[in-house]
């Protein structure tokens, strides 16, 4: 008998009369199989973020223009899907494009830095008195494994000059808040290693574990005195928060953030740069239970403070070197979540706020870009290999399939399994969809519709 079969070997077995004592055999291994496909579809998805500040050229990524005077002198590689061509200072990134899917018809009106940032961050636009939650605040709420010890939320090395309130949970409160992980950098350009630390995990030198017990203990009283007198969503809030933190110090899941452990070939491969080390930091996390992952990347050298892809001045010295921190890390992530089998359940997002203009400016740059730019979706069931969308030969507009950054939201929220008509309570008592009303699926990019 076989482990495995589908109702039509069910049904064939059983009008040829072939269940009857057998079927002891058959049920429980029916059972099996309804089970396993049960919890398949019950786990929650993960979702790690690659943030490009400053808004990536999208003619040196992922929609060059070879052979046109807007594309420069970037040429176009093939990669591992037939017909589809990126940018040649994305080698690694284009062998692993079975994964990918390529929006090449981005749109919007945001030429603003802080507008655009708020905007592809929350789905919303800044207005009036809502403030609006960060997208790794609002899904992680949806996604939260409950048996992990770690908050449901990293960002790693996150530039917030432009719009902070863009990476805060916003109406959410405080308990929705990422856990940020700043890297820090040891050693020469030749021997270079790249850490990530967590402050206060742990109590002060001078301090011993009974004392800080006994002033956790302490602090729970007073906090529960105070939240008997005025309850309240604050208060909860941040009573939830410290309660978070006190379990976060006491786990043994914090040995995510030492990457000590990693084989050091897959740590090269990575690139020892702030952004590579935070992409393999990434995939420790998405192990742990982590629910979603935010990577900056806006420095050449791999930091997060800076704003690199805004290449006004400069852009294919600046893409090129930015793209040499990025390749490595973007196609090593992608092999890495895909051969320990976490790439079907987890959404991998590459975007910015914008693009760059198709036309080189006076100084060989290229400025802000709303019009028609790309992003990238991977893992989580999308369906992969295919380029989605097309501007036109000059890059100024787009021929086909436009994606608003609603619909990109919906479409995100769908790969998580989450109903983007999800709704939380704003700080002003209106309830506020995931996806802004209106939004659609973009079917296209979803298997299984």
């Amino acid at each position: 008998m076989p482990t495995k079969f589908s109702r039509r070997d069910f049904g064939k077995y059983a009008g040829l009369g072939l269940l009857g004592a057998s079927a002891s055999g058959w049920l429980p291994a029916m059972a099996a199989q309804a089970s396993e496909a049960q919890a398949t579809a019950d786990r929650k998805r993960k979702c790690i973020l690659l943030w490009m500040s400053g808004g990536p050229s999208q003619m040196e990524t992922f929609d060059p223009k070879e052979g046109h005077d807007n594309g420069g002198p970037t040429k176009a590689i093939e990669t591992s899907v037939p017909g589809v061509k990126i940018s040649e200072h994305l080698p690694q990134v284009a062998q692993v494009m079975q994964h990918l899917v390529p929006i090449r018809s981005m749109s919007t009106k945001e030429g603003d830095h802080t507008r655009a940032t708020y905007f592809m961050h929350t789905g919303y636009l800044p207005q009036g008195p809502i403030r609006y939650p960060t997208v790794g605040s609002f899904l992680s709420k949806q996604l939260r494994d409950q048996t992990c010890d770690l908050p449901s939320f990293v960002s790693v090395n996150p530039f917030r000059a432009f719009s902070p309130a863009a990476y805060g949970p916003g109406f959410l409160g405080p308990s929705w808040s990422p856990l940020v992980v700043e890297s820090a950098m040891t050693g020469d350009e030749d021997n270079r290693s790249v850490s990530f630390e967590v402050s206060n995990l742990k109590p002060a030198d001078n301090v011993t574990a009974q004392q800080a017990d006994s002033r956790l203990q302490l602090l729970a009283s007073l906090e529960h005195d105070f939240l008997a007198k005025r309850p309240g969503g604050p208060g909860t809030s941040h009573v939830q928060s410290y309660e978070q933190a006190v379990r976060m110090m006491k786990s043994a899941a914090v040995k995510a953030f030492n990457l000590d452990g990693e084989d050091v070939v897959l740590r090269d491969a990575y690139g020892r740069n702030p952004f590579g080390q935070g992409c393999l930091l990434a995939r420790r996390l998405i192990e742990s239970g982590v629910s979603f992952v935010e990577v900056n990347l806006s420095g050449a050298d791999g930091q997060g403070g800076g704003a690199g892809w805004d290449t006004h001045q400069e852009n294919f010295d600046a893409v090129g070197s930015l793209c040499g921190v990025l390749d490595p890390a973007y196609a090593t992530l992608i092999n890495d979540l895909s051969q320990r089998g976490l790439l079907d359940d987890t959404l991998v997002v590459w975007m910015g706020e914008f693009g760059r203009t198709p036309k080189i400016n006076e100084n060989n740059g290229r400025d802000h870009w709303p019009n028609s730019w790309s992003t990238v979706l991977a893992g989580a069931g999308v369906k992969a290999g295919q380029v989605y969308g097309q501007t036109s030969a000059d890059g100024m507009e787009i021929d086909d399939n436009p994606v608003s950054v609603q619909n990109l939201m919906a479409t995100i929220c769908h790969a998580l399994h989450i109903d983007p008509e999800t709704t939380n309570l704003s700080n002003v008592g209106r309830p506020i969809p995931l996806a802004d009303h209106g939004s659609t699926v973009i079917s296209d990019l979803l298997s299984g519709w």
